[in-house]
């Protein structure tokens, strides 16, 4: 890629005991941690910033500091196409309504990562689809993000009944900890007798957790500021109209376009029907963050593995027939393949003009 790229990109670790995924904005990816003791003292780590920053909110009316005092508040921080964030909904989404009786407020605070996430509507279109009936803090101008100098997607903040913050969680994972902190922060409050049985989800579709053991590609974004691996022969022509080729062959992790695209700072743009993508990768699955770059339009994909049409590793978002459409800006899961997990060719053809794709994320 040119070298105006700014490569303030995703990093990824793997481990094999514990890995847990974070977004982090200006570095973005997946990130390993360690876990500590359920039962350690939970330290004071600062106060309840005030929500005042946030633009909108929903299911809710504002929530100020001073009416959440007396409560323990889960602060969770969240963007509606980021994976990791999507893998721990289901246990934000059990504790909300398991502890809600004892006390418990669940905030989540929506900071979009593009800008198609800045719409209203959009937010309130997938927390109705996610099922999300907590209380939301829309912060498209980041001033509840800067505010706790959040850095990760997703992000847990833990609040006392006194507004103190005792304890956080980057990333997914970490899951019986975290709810081991809302158990000891409710005891403490002594609003009554709090059960030690930990919540049981049964986390399906995009929200299944990932499959560490074989996870071997990294997110990727397609903008060419913060793209990496990008192989089709010349290189990206930036923010202008080009006709790409893709090579015979990719290495692992590395992508490609074939057909007419413009290549732009935040994602890439298709100008004509029949354009394609290719990705070397090595996952269970594979997301893409996509959609008609005009609201409205309804666009035709068909996606292959190894040259041949998906079928019995077709994600969600694609038939039996290996071919999907795309309505709405979202991340689409087009691979779930059965084991064993191996390296394999993806493609993505579209056949109608106009999508504009922004990452890939795999699981």
């Amino acid at each position: 890629m040119s070298k105006k790229i700014n490569h303030n990109r995703r990093y990824f670790l793997t481990t094999m005991l514990k890995t847990i995924a974070a977004t982090q904005l200006g570095m973005i990816g997946c990130t390993t941690q360690h876990a500590t003791s359920a039962t350690a003292e939970l330290l004071i780590e600062g106060e309840l910033p005030s929500l005042v920053g946030a633009i909108a909110w929903l299911n809710s009316q504002p929530l100020t500091v001073d009416e959440l005092r007396g409560k323990v508040v889960l602060i969770n921080f969240w963007t509606y196409t980021c994976i990791n964030w999507l893998r721990q909904l289901p246990y934000v989404r059990a504790w909300a309504e398991k502890y809600k009786d004892r006390g418990l407020v669940v905030i989540g605070i929506h900071t979009p990562e593009f800008e198609f996430e800045k719409n209203i509507d959009n937010v309130r279109r997938a927390s109705t689809e996610m099922k999300i009936d907590y209380p939301i803090a829309v912060d498209n101008d980041y001033v509840v993000w800067r505010a706790f100098e959040n850095h990760y997607w997703p992000a847990l903040y833990f609040i006392d009944t006194q507004g103190r913050i005792r304890h956080h969680q980057f990333g997914e994972g970490e899951y019986e900890q975290s709810e081991r902190v809302i158990q000891q922060l409710l005891s403490e409050s002594r609003t009554g007798h709090v059960s030690p049985k930990m919540v049981e989800v049964d986390a399906r579709g995009f929200e299944a957790a990932a499959d560490w053991g074989s996870l071997k590609s990294p997110e990727n974004y397609l903008g060419y500021e913060r793209t990496e691996n990008f192989a089709s022969p010349g290189g990206a022509v930036l923010n202008k109209r080009h006709l790409y080729t893709a090579p015979a062959q990719l290495k692992p992790n590395q992508w490609a376009l074939s057909g007419d695209w413009t290549i732009g700072r935040q994602a890439i743009v298709l100008n004509k029907s029949g354009g394609r993508i290719a990705y070397r990768f090595h996952a269970r699955d594979l997301h893409l963050v996509m959609g008609p770059a005009e609201r409205g339009m309804s666009l035709r994909f068909r996606v292959l593995v190894d040259g041949q049409p998906a079928a019995a590793a077709r994600g969600l978002d694609v038939d039996v027939r290996g071919e999907g459409t795309a309505t709405e800006q979202r991340l689409y899961q087009l691979i779930r393949q059965p084991k064993p997990i191996t390296d394999r060719q993806f493609e993505i053809e579209f056949l109608d003009s106009g999508v504009e794709a922004f990452a890939f994320t795999f699981g």
